[in-house]
């Protein structure tokens, strides 16, 4: 299909005002139908009313009661004809029925077991256009209507909507349940699950029902956690927008099976088990903090997508990137202990450049022609990472208060309508005197970000901006507004030309980009570089500044504009760091540094005795054991110590973390250092009996927690016969579930012992990985987790040797072609700076 093909928008023929839907659901039989009645106004000079279905076997439509003809043409449109349809008001009743699968989207089961029992939930998953799956409809976000939904059901099963139950009977051995009228909204936000549920229920500060739901496998204390936190967050955000959650209730409900992480249906909000289920005794500090971070995710999208929504996909990121900052805000507010702002420069911001350094990557806002390219949107870098880091900086930029007015102002404007960006821009106009849509549109709509370079000659700075692409040239020259934010006040609040020179009488260390709000990062000269250094180890200094400092070299070395080899030095610096945040980003470093030592022993053991070296005063202080009332980000860091210990092969430290394996049940490990032990163990044995017995706790474990562990612990092998093992596991889903093959993958890949192994069964696998996930999000992934850990010309040549016949395929195309680059840029850092850095490591 050619991806540049423009699908009609079917609401310009139609516009549907409400929807009756009745569906009788059979999940013995695997099987649903009904009838939906649609009521909207045909539009001027259309005669054909036209709606989307896909899969459904339409039997009778009938317009304003009369029998009228239908026929199905491409792009899933169903075209309904009948001489009486002219401009104006239309009552379409349409009856249908179709088959559940096992997609993961439309209507789906779920499964899970209890005390030995096979069970079953069934739920649903709209976004992007799966609503057409399960009735006909305008499966578009602009095509906002009310919902009367009545379900028949079996009976003896929670039955959850986005509204709360209007009446519920059992006729004929069925439990049929009405809900009350929806608000007018998309499509995509509609939901259902129906099953065998238990809950945890509080409430609002304004009367708002919050309940957690999860299947009876799942511990009732699990549940807690999220309670808490769901309730906290919708006072918070009542609040923060000076809009009220607009409905009665709040659904939050665990699913066995989500291809997604969560999904913010209005008032049911569904998520995978892992990213809603806290028990105590299972999840770490991380895991709870995600959790926590899910949860005001999704609640923010109660009003930034589903209150005011995007009219096309094109602009995604309205939810996402809004979304994507506003959990932080959120969590910061009613968890301001976790410091969690460190972890979104430590993950968000950092995988937001990463990503945006790639040549080929996608702008925030970009053109969506044909529905099968709305899944690559989804970019959680981009859309979510990059979108979020360039409202913070906007958020600098205005002010806090002004930010949130401009919001307040956009929800009371635009309550139960579709916006574009220019709409929240002018919000934010009635409040604030700067041309925000002239300042955001670059940075929204350009893809990549500025290096800035620094340069200084006694008394004179020269400035220079130039985008930063992966190999070190200009790609463009587009210029961007630049908010410096530096600590000079001769510097100009914003740098929108290629080159300026300023005269300054300052001679402390010059830093721009203070804070880390803006997006892009300074190339300071060798001599500004030292003195910045020089301030690593002072309380001028912050967490954040450290941080940003050693990224933004990581960066610069990846595309050539310094060499790898300094990184060395540069970490050498960093041994007595005492954040876990700082400490994640010199894992990256570490981590980037492996490429140009994976066929090199001697160098290879150099880095490992250097990552000791770094590590070990960190090791020493906080040791294997949690000491009472330790700050949780020391109990975090340990496990990131440890594992670089680990890496480091200190045989006291495999020694005890086997030890530590053996001596206690997997259940009882701790949980911040279970994955770490379990890795530990899998790399050092060759014993096969070991790894059958961690497989099969993995397939029976109700515990999300504990499943995740297991995963990073066996894929972390480098025995021939397990990785063989786990890869003819994969497809076998009574011990790999489909929504988790992606991880599996993606860990496997980057395991340089098992990665030639997994690169050629994707590709022996590919029939299978394109029907079982060529209609959902997670398609790409796979292409994508490919791209991250090839290193070799020869892989480069195999990549585009398999993917490129797949070019064509409108889901694939960007990230095939960002991965070609990527793989390309590696393989070039290689060659450029391998040398280099192996010297380096061997003359340490």
């Amino acid at each position: 299909m050619d991806s540049m093909q423009i699908v009609p928008r079917l609401i310009q023929k139609f516009v549907p005002t409400s929807y009756q839907l009745s569906l009788i659901i059979n999940r013995i039989e695997r099987s649903f139908g009904g009838i939906v009645t649609v009521i909207g106004s045909a539009q001027p000079n259309h005669n054909i009313i036209s709606l989307h279905s896909k899969g459904l076997d339409i039997e009778s439509i009938t317009v304003d009661g009369k029998a009228a003809e239908f026929s199905f043409a491409e792009n899933d449109q169903l075209n309904i004809s009948h001489p009486d349809i002219t401009e104006g008001n239309h009552i379409i009743v349409i009856a249908f029925n179709s088959k559940l699968s096992d997609s993961m989207h439309g209507i789906y089961p779920c499964y899970y077991e209890h005390e030995g029992i096979k069970k079953e939930l069934v739920a649903t998953q709209f976004e992007s256009h799966h609503a057409r799956e399960v009735f006909p409809c305008i499966d578009e976000p602009e095509a906002k209507a009310t919902f009367d939904v009545t379900l028949t059901t079996e009976t003896n099963v929670t039955v959850l909507g986005n509204m709360p139950i209007k009446n519920q009977v059992v006729e004929n051995d069925k439990l049929i349940t009405s809900f009350h009228k929806t608000p007018v909204m998309s499509c995509y936000l509609l939901a259902w699950v129906i099953g065998e549920m238990h809950k945890k229920t509080a409430y609002t500060k304004s009367g708002v029902e919050v309940n957690v739901w999860a299947t009876p496998a799942q511990p009732s204390v699990s549940l807690d956690f999220a309670l808490d936190i769901a309730v906290r967050s919708i006072d918070f955000f009542n609040k923060y927008f000076g809009v009220d959650y607009p409905l009665t209730k709040c659904d939050h409900v665990a699913l066995p099976d989500f291809g997604s992480g969560a999904m913010e249906n209005w008032g049911l909000i569904t998520y995978r088990e892992i990213a809603l289920l806290a028990d105590p005794k299972s999840t770490s500090i991380a895991g709870k903090q995600y959790i926590a971070l899910v949860i005001a995710h999704e609640l923010s999208h109660q009003w930034f997508g589903n209150l005011v929504t995007m009219k096309w996909w094109n602009d995604l990121w309205l939810n996402e990137s809004f979304a994507s900052l506003i959990e932080y805000t959120a969590v910061n507010t009613i968890e301001p202990d976790w410091n969690i702002w460190l972890d979104f420069e430590s993950y968000d911001t950092i995988s937001a450049l990463r990503r945006d350094s790639l040549s080929g990557v996608q702008p925030v806002q970009i053109d969506v022609n044909h529905p099968d390219e709305i899944s690559t949107l989804f970019d959680g870098a981009i859309v979510y990472a990059k979108g979020a880091r360039l409202l913070k900086m906007l958020r600098r930029y205005i002010g806090e208060d002004t930010f949130q007015a401009g919001l307040k102002e956009y929800f009371n404007k635009f309550a139960y309508q579709n916006t574009e960006a220019n709409d929240l821009w002018m919000s934010f106009n009635e409040i604030c005197d700067k041309n925000l849509a002239s300042f955001m549109k670059t940075w929204i709509s350009q893809p990549g970000f500025p290096v800035l370079h620094v340069k200084r000659e006694g008394n004179t700075i020269s400035l220079t901006q130039q985008r930063l692409a992966s190999r070190g040239s200009i790609v463009s020259d587009v210029l961007w507004p630049i908010p410096l934010n530096s600590n000079y006040p001769e510097m100009p609040e914003i740098f929108n030309e290629r080159l300026i020179t300023i005269e300054v009488s300052n001679n402390t260390p010059i830093r721009f980009n203070v804070g880390n709000d803006a997006h892009f990062i300074t190339h300071y000269d060798d001599d500004l570089l030292k003195q910045l250094i020089s301030l690593l180890k002072t309380s001028e200094f912050s967490a954040v500044d450290r941080l940003q400092l050693l990224n933004e070299q990581c960066l610069l070395a990846s595309a050539g504009i310094i060499s790898s080899a300094d990184l060395i030095p540069l970490l050498g610096s960093y041994a007595d760091e005492t954040s876990e945040a700082v400490w994640d980003i010199i894992c990256m470093a570490i981590g980037d540094l492996k490429k140009f030592v994976d066929i090199n022993t001697d160098a290879e053991f150099k880095l490992r005795a250097f990552t000791k070296r770094i590590a070990e005063k960190q090791f020493n202080r906080l040791g294997w054991d949690k000491k009472e009332n330790e700050p949780e980000s020391d109990t975090k860091l340990r496990s990131t110590i440890i594992s670089l210990m680990l890496y480091s092969e200190v045989p006291d430290v495999i020694s005890y973390a086997d030890n530590l394996f053996k001596s206690t049940d997997i259940n009882q490990l701790d949980p911040e250092l279970r994955s770490l032990v379990i890795s530990s163990v899998v790399r050092n044995t060759s014993d096969e009996k070991l790894v059958k017995s961690l497989l099969e706790t993995y397939s029976e474990t109700a515990s999300c927690d504990l499943k995740q562990d297991i995963n990073i612990g066996l894929t972390s092998t480098k025995t021939a016969q397990t990785i063989s093992l786990l890869l003819d596991s994969i497809k076998n889903t009574s011990i790999v579930r489909t929504q988790d093959v992606a991880r599996w993958i993606a860990y496997l890949v980057r395991n340089k012992f098992a990665r030639k192994e997994t690169w050629q069964w994707v590709r022996d696998n590919w029939t299978w990985i394109y029907d079982t996930f060529g209609t959902d999000k997670s398609y790409d992934d796979y292409p994508r987790y490919v791209a991250q850990a090839l290193s070799t010309r020869q892989q480069l040549k195999e990549f585009k040797d398999f993917f490129k016949p797949l070019l064509t395929d409108p889901a694939l195309t960007r990230v095939i072609n960002i991965g070609i680059n990527e793989i390309t840029d590696r393989v070039d850092s290689i060659e450029r700076d391998g040398e280099s850095v192996k010297q380096a490591l061997l003359n340490l």
